[in-house]
C-alpha cells in the first residue's frame, strides 16, 4: 500500500498556568494538563491553513501515517493503532491535502493516549487520578484544544472536521468560537443526545460499574474491570456497523467455543466476532476514560455549552462560515434524521450549508473506511 504520510510521532502540549487554569464547566479546574497531538503538513506564514480534526469517542491523535510507539501508555498502544485512523484522507493529493493544509489532531482531555486523563498521574499525589479526575463536558475538551491552538499561534482555523461525537466538538468549536473557524464539516453526528443513544450509553456505564474490579474507579493497583469494559464495547459496537456488514465481518470468525464465564456455548459466528471485539478493546483503552467521555456525551447540550439562549441565536453566529454536513444512510448510531435537524437549524439561521448523504452498507464506520465517498465533497468545500 502506497502511503502519503510516512512515519510520524506524537507531540505533547504541556499546559501549566496556576494563575489562569482551565475552568471546567461543572466547576473544577485544571492548572496543569497535557494534550497529545499529531500534525501533518506545514503551517503557512500566517498560520491560516490549519484544519483541526476531532477523533471519535475511543479514537486518538494518530490520524495518518505510521506511529508504532508512544511512551507512557502502559501497553495501551497496540498494533491496532499503529496505522492512522484517517490515513486514506490525509496526505498529498488526498481530501485533506497536506500540500495546502496543515492538519492537527488532538487526543481528548480525559482520554488515555497521552493526554491527561484518569489514568494519568496526579501531580499532587503521585498516583493515578482514578475516581478523583474531574467531571468533563464536551466544551471542556474544545476549550483545552483552543489553548493548544493559542500556543501554536493559530488565530483562525481554515476548517474544523469531526465525525460521531467528534462532530459534537466541531459544532461546539464553530458556535463557541465562531470567529476562529471558516469551514465546518460535521460527519455522522447531531445536535443532541438521542433517547436511543442515552439507552445504549447507560447500558455501557452500568456494565463497567458492575464489574467487581472497577472499585469505584480506583483499580490501577489491581486487575482492571476488563469484563465490564469488554461488555460495554460489545454493546456499542453493534451501533457502529450495519447489520449486513456485521454479518459479513463475522463469517470468518471461530464458532462453537465457550465464553470465559458461564455455561453458554456460542453457535453463530457473530457471537464469537463480538466476543473478540470486546477482548481486544480492553487492551487498548482505559475504563475510567471511557466513562468520562460517555458522561460528557450524556450531558451534551449544544446551546448551553456554547453559552447561547436558543438554537436560533446559536447558529446566527455562524453566518460567515461554510458548512458541509455528511449523513450516512445506513448509520444506526446517528441516523440521517439527526443531520436533518442540524441542517434545518442552519438554514433557518441563514448559514451557508451543503448536505451530502453517503450511500454505504458500512454503517456509522463508513467515515473511517470509505474515503472515496467523501473526498470530492471535502476537497471542494475546503477549496471554496
Amino acid at each position: 500500500m502506497k502511503r502519503h504520510i510516512g512515519k510520524v510521532s506524537t507531540q505533547f502540549f504541556e499546559f501549566d498556568n496556576p494563575k489562569q487554569p482551565l475552568r471546567l464547566r461543572v466547576g473544577g479546574r485544571l492548572s496543569r494538563f497535557t494534550l497529545a497531538y499529531e500534525m501533518y503538513g506545514q503551517m503557512n506564514a500566517d498560520r491560516s491553513n490549519v484544519i483541526l480534526l476531532y477523533h471519535a469517542m475511543t479514537g486518538c491523535q494518530h490520524a495518518a501515517g505510521v506511529n508504532r510507539r508512544i511512551p507512557g501508555l502502559d501497553g495501551r498502544w497496540t498494533a491496532e493503532l499503529y496505522e492512522g485512523w484517517w490515513d486514506g484522507f490525509i496526505g498529498a493529493g488526498l481530501a485533506l491535502d497536506t500540500r495546502k493544509y496543515c492538519v492537527i489532531c488532538v487526543n481528548y482531555l480525559g482520554s488515555c493516549y497521552g493526554s491527561t486523563g484518569p489514568a494519568s498521574i496526579d501531580p499532587h499525589t503521585g498516583r493515578p487520578y482514578g475516581s478523583s479526575f474531574p467531571v468533563l463536558r464536551m466544551s471542556d475538551i474544545v476549550d483545552s484544544q483552543m489553548l493548544l491552538l493559542d500556543h501554536l499561534g493559530v488565530k483562525k482555523l481554515h476548517g474544523v472536521i469531526g465525525a460521531s461525537i467528534g462532530g459534537y466538538l466541531s459544532l461546539l468549536t464553530a458556535t463557541r468560537y465562531p470567529e476562529r473557524v471558516q469551514v465546518v464539516v460535521p460527519i455522522g453526528t447531531g445536535v443532541e443526545t438521542t433517547i436511543y443513544q442515552r439507552i445504549i450509553n447507560f447500558e455501557q456505564v452500568t456494565a463497567i460499574e458492575a464489574d467487581p474490579n472497577f472499585r469505584g474507579g480506583d483499580y490501577y493497583d489491581g486487575d482492571p474491570p476488563s469484563v465490564g469494559l469488554a461488555l460495554a464495547r460489545r454493546i456499542a459496537h453493534k451501533t457502529f456497523v450495519s447489520l449486513e456488514d456485521l454479518r459479513a465481518r463475522a463469517r470468518a470468525e471461530v464458532v462453537s467455543q465457550k465464553p470465559p464465564h458461564g455455561w453458554y456455548e456460542m453457535n453463530h459466528p457473530v457471537e464469537s466476532y463480538m466476543l473478540h471485539q470486546g477482548h481486544k478493546f480492553v487492551h487498548r483503552f482505559d475504563a475510567n476514560s471511557y466513562l468520562r467521555i460517555l458522561d460528557a456525551w450524556q450531558w451534551f447540550n449544544l446551546v448551553k455549552e456554547a453559552d447561547a439562549r436558543d438554537f436560533g441565536r446559536l447558529f446566527a453566529r455562524c453566518r460567515d462560515q461554510d458548512w458541509l454536513v455528511f449523513s450516512i444512510d445506513s448509520d444506526l448510531s446517528f441516523p440521517t434524521e439527526e443531520q436533518g435537524k442540524l441542517v434545518g437549524l442552519l438554514k433557518k439561521a441563514d448559514v451557508p450549508v451543503m448536505w451530502i448523504t453517503v450511500h454505504s452498507d458500512k454503517g456509522h464506520d463508513s467515515f473511517l473506511v470509505e474515503p472515496r465517498l467523501y473526498t470530492p465533497h471535502l476537497a471542494q468545500v475546503l477549496e471554496r
